[in-house]
């Protein structure tokens, strides 16, 4: 599995969200029930969030009593992000609560020009949710998320290897985009992988989350049908008494290593240059998606010590197994009594380590997931493996294929899904995202 299955692998967490709690005019959601603001953290996509909060005299700023007086929005509710922008929201966006990832495929005889019409449709939708404002799909707001502010929503659209043929763009098509190579650990499932399109939705508020993807898939009929559709998860803002890291499904802290926009080589790594090729690809980001079953009957049988030799970090802290606190360095060198790493080779922190792969990096930026039990009580859980890189060739896939020659924690994983989608710079203002592309 690439690197974000366990703490040394994923995003650091971003400072605490600014808190609002100005009033302002009537809103287009009616009010936000509950007090609990958030306090400090996010799952974190990167060190600081790019969402902004609103401000006073912003109508999402606050919401009206039944006798008309307004009453603000608590801090987790009036949380926004932005849609136009150099890059599309979702990538650097603080990591949200709630997730849905879903993939869409473009019904027969739908071509280049109904896919525009979709993505514009798409685009005006996203822009009105992650505002806080109602939506009109099928004639109508579904009034499922009544109420609440924009709570952090984010949408992020894709294309996917077969979109290009299926509208006649394969000049366009990134050679970026050429399909993954087999893993050893690969279990995949077809049908949950892949897609003509992919839509990437996340928010601090589940009814939030919900509704913008019920709106997007309401914009899509008669043009796209789902493909497959992932539900995932994170811990909520203010669920610590301080920021700190979170921690996965196999109790391990997830987060502590992750390219930041302060790193001097992160736009790099992270995204296509502006002279890009293609150029419509500008500014953009190619994501690698995919579902990673953890074997946590397996996991769980292990004592703490073997797991964290699995891991090469502390459970309790995170911490390198070479001592001490969760950002220290590793020190591989370092050997115990008896000549053994302390650090074994085969620890999943030891592989994933850029310096262990060539400088390979990219942004993780994933969800937990849980689909229920199998007949045999099998919990169907682990991680929605999310990953942004300017070139999956230099990032995800030399650090797959190492951990697929040996990693200690392939054993507690199986991956079942898979996709790869490239993901176009952001739209700006009177733009649709992907109209370079569509109407070039």
């Amino acid at each position: 599995m690439a690197d974000s299955a366990h703490p040394s692998d994923s995003p650091a967490p971003p400072a605490p969200r600014a808190a609002t709690g100005t009033t302002g005019p009537a809103i287009t959601r009616r009010r936000l029930l509950g007090t609990a603001g958030a306090t400090g953290l996010a799952l974190g996509a990167v060190g600081g969030a790019i969402g902004h909060a609103t401000a006073g005299g912003d109508p999402s700023s606050g919401a009206r009593s039944a006798g008309g007086s307004a009453v603000p929005l608590t801090t987790l509710g009036a949380d926004t992000a932005m849609f136009h922008g150099k890059h599309q929201p979702g990538i650097t966006t603080a990591m949200q609560s709630r997730g849905h990832l879903v993939a869409f495929d473009l019904r027969a005889g739908t071509g280049r020009k109904e896919a525009a019409a979709l993505l514009r449709r798409w685009s005006a939708t996203a822009e009105r949710l992650m505002a806080g404002e109602p939506v009109t799909a099928g004639g109508h707001d579904t009034g499922i998320a009544l109420d609440a502010g924009p709570s952090s929503l984010t949408v992020t659209f894709g294309f996917g290897h077969s979109f290009f043929a299926r509208t006649g763009l394969e000049k366009q098509r990134p050679t970026a985009l050429d399909p993954l190579p087999d893993f050893s650990s690969d279990r995949l499932d077809a049908a949950r992988s892949n897609g003509d399109l992919w839509v990437q939705i996340g928010a601090d508020d589940a009814l939030v989350a919900f509704h913008a993807l019920r709106a997007l898939q309401k914009d899509a009929a008669g043009t796209a049908g789902v493909r497959w559709q992932m539900n995932g998860f994170n811990r909520s803002p203010g669920a610590t008494a301080r920021p700190m890291t979170t921690r996965n499904l196999m109790g391990q802290i997830d987060g502590t290593d992750n390219p930041e926009p302060s790193d001097h080589d992160f736009d790099q790594r992270i995204f296509v240059p502006a002279q890009g090729s293609p150029d419509w690809m500008s500014h953009g980001s190619y994501a690698v998606v995919r579902r990673i079953r953890m074997l946590l009957d397996d996991w769980e049988k292990l004592s703490v010590g073997d797991q964290e030799k699995v891991i090469g970090r502390r459970k309790s802290s995170g911490a390198p197994l070479t001592g001490g606190g969760e950002r220290s360095e590793m020190k591989l060198d370092r050997v115990d009594g008896d000549g053994r790493p302390v650090i074994p080779l085969n620890a999943h922190a030891r592989i994933t380590r850029p310096d262990q792969n060539g400088g390979a990096a990219m942004l993780r930026r994933p969800f937990s997931f849980h689909d229920g039990f199998d007949a045999d009580g099998t919990p169907d859980a682990g991680l929605l493996f999310i990953c942004w890189q300017a070139d999956p060739l230099r990032g995800f896939v030399p650090v797959q294929r190492k951990l697929d020659r040996g990693d200690a924690l392939s054993v507690f994983i199986r991956h079942e899904a898979s996709g790869l989608f490239a993901v176009p710079g952001g739209a700006a203002d009177g733009e649709y995202v992907g109209q370079r592309l569509l109407e070039a």
